[in-house]
Parts: C-alpha cells; sequence; structure tokens
C-alpha cells in the first residue's frame, strides 16, 4: 500500500475533467492494464501479463498486481499485504480510487 499511497501524495495526477469517468469491471481493469503503461504526472507504472508491475519515480521499484472481483490490487515487498482500489476511466485516463475515496489519475501511453 505504501507505493501506491506515496503515488498519490505525489503524483498530484493528471488533470482531466471530472464526471465523464466511468467505472471498470474486473475484466475492463485487467484489459486496460495488462501490458500498459500508465504516466503520472512525476513517474510511470508498467503493468506486465506476469503480474508484475515497475513503478518508476527516482528509481525503480517491482511490486505484484492482479485484479480481485471488480478492484485493482497491488503488493510491494516486502510487505505481503494487498491493497485494492476501484478503478474508472476517461479515454486513455484510468483513475485510481482508494477506500477513503483518494484519487490518483494516470494516462496510458
Amino acid at each position: 500500500m505504501w507505493r501506491l499511497a506515496a503515488m498519490f501524495a505525489l503524483t498530484g495526477g493528471v488533470a482531466v475533467a471530472d464526471g465523464a469517468f466511468e467505472p471498470l469491471s474486473g475484466e475492463e481493469i485487467r484489459a486496460a492494464l495488462t501490458d500498459a503503461v500508465l504516466e503520472y504526472d512525476r513517474g510511470w507504472q508498467d503493468f506486465r501479463a506476469s503480474g508484475r508491475t515497475l513503478y518508476h519515480v527516482g528509481g525503480d521499484s517491482w511490486g505484484y498486481w492482479r485484479v480481485e472481483g471488480d478492484q485493482y490490487c497491488s503488493q510491494w515487498p516486502p510487505s505481503e499485504h494487498w491493497d485494492c482500489y476501484d478503478m474508472a476511466r476517461d479515454g486513455d485516463v484510468l483513475r485510481f480510487i482508494s477506500s477513503q475515496g483518494h484519487t490518483t489519475d494516470g494516462r496510458l501511453r
């Protein structure tokens, strides 16, 4: 969680108009993220089909991602804890939504 929490704090998101985002189902999340790269204001993240993910902001950090139900979930070693997020989409912008309602937006490359 700390990695995505840090992403929420560091990225500030990609500027888009609110209100156009549509919630994503689990299959839509999987299709959108598999072998995709998202660009954030201060970094990027590569989502591998293998379930590995590389987050880069000032350095590289490897973690894992998966879809559970209709949520994106991630785990960042050394922690064994998985954190899950709702997702929504507006064109090529994907929004991660925490259980507290905080959002982070990334644009597909």
